[in-house]
């Protein structure tokens, strides 16, 4: 039973780190919404990066293959012509 919700706890401890980050960037605030949004973004890229380089979080990306060309289906036969 506790294998359904194994995916629960990296969404709680991200909703918290999230719920942490914007806290900070919302205490250093600006008269201006794009200023603030800017300063949580770069407040969470700031703390983010230095949780990849410590090597806290890892990310485990793999290369997606190109997607392989299809050829088009041919163009159907005209209908033959009756008299």
């Amino acid at each position: 039973m506790l294998d359904q919700f194994a995916w629960l706890q990296p969404v709680l401890i991200a909703a918290a780190v999230v719920f942490v980050l914007d806290l900070v960037g919302n205490m250093i605030s600006f008269s201006n919404r794009f200023l603030n949004a800017l300063t949580t973004a770069i407040v969470f890229a700031v703390l983010f990066g230095t949780l990849i380089h410590l090597g806290i979080v890892k990310l485990d990306v793999t290369a997606v293959p190109a997607a392989v060309e299809v050829p088009a289906a041919p163009a159907p036969a005209p209908a033959p012509a009756t008299p």
